[in-house]
């Protein structure tokens, strides 16, 4: 794959914290060739990071919420259609005001399908500004992050003049309750420019920067570049601007796919 990650993908600490869920992948999971959608992917890993949390009852006592700023996904072999995954997260570094989780995507036999990792800003609700984490938090996922310190730095580049560009619709339903587009509805906009731009194409890579939230009555418009194909692989990048600002980039690798990897059940 010719679009390399900046991410670093860690390993679990032994006596470290490690949350274990599973989910089932639906109908409306999967795309048209019945993989599993990076948006419901997303949503997935979104899930299992609040379940985590409730299962330590800590929300009570962090006195903010978690806001997503970066994530990366490396798609090994894609969920499909009716499989069972089992998902495997834990913390593994942290920052002031943020915290890295690694979450592994694995079938119910322990094949690896998929690695993602992501940094989360604990903010103030009322305010929007980053607060401190607070020793409770250190508490309980401190061992397994090993004293690992990370970034919370984005590096995405703005879009080129020439990119191309069209109007995208934001609906009620990409709402959450803090009134923003939730973190996996952006991943909507880049499966659908993939599909528009690299038809055939999945993703095999991806990694996204949120820079901002989205808010109700802002025109939306969304951006993207072909990078140069090369057998069979492809890039795309892909950017959400509004009010002249960048809001969420992605850089996508993709890898041509003729046929559905596993025919639908009739």
């Amino acid at each position: 794959m010719s679009l390399d990650l900046d991410a670093e993908f860690t390993e679990p600490v032994q006596g470290g914290r490690l949350y274990r869920a599973g989910r089932h992948i639906y109908l409306g999971d999967v795309g048209s060739q019945g993989d599993l959608r990076l948006e419901a992917m997303s949503r997935f890993l979104q899930d299992v990071a609040t379940d985590d949390a409730l299962d330590t009852d800590l929300r009570a006592t962090l006195g903010g919420t978690w806001v997503l700023r970066r994530m990366a996904v490396e798609i090994v072999t894609a969920p499909h259609f009716n499989d069972d995954i089992e998902f495997a997260t834990f913390c593994s570094g942290v920052g002031p005001a943020w915290a890295e989780r690694r979450t592994d995507l694995r079938s119910p036999s322990g094949t690896l399908l998929a690695r993602t990792v992501a940094i989360w800003v604990l903010i103030d609700q009322a305010g929007g500004r980053p607060i401190s984490l607070p020793e409770e938090f250190f508490a309980i996922y401190g061992s397994s992050t090993r004293g690992r310190k990370v970034s919370g730095r984005l590096t995405h580049r703005k879009p080129a003049q020439q990119a191309s560009s069209r109007a995208w619709p934001i609906r009620e339903s990409d709402f959450d309750f803090l009134d923003h587009v939730n973190n996996a509805r952006y991943l909507e906009a880049v499966e659908d420019e993939l599909v528009a731009r690299l038809p055939k194409h999945q993703p095999v890579i991806a990694e996204l920067e949120f820079r901002g939230a989205i808010e109700r009555g802002e025109p939306v418009e969304l951006v993207s570049e072909l990078g140069a194909a090369v057998e069979g692989e492809g890039e795309l990048r892909v950017w959400l601007v509004a009010g002249g600002e960048v809001r969420m980039s992605a850089r996508v690798g993709t890898r041509f796919v003729p046929t559905p990897s596993r025919p639908l059940p009739k």
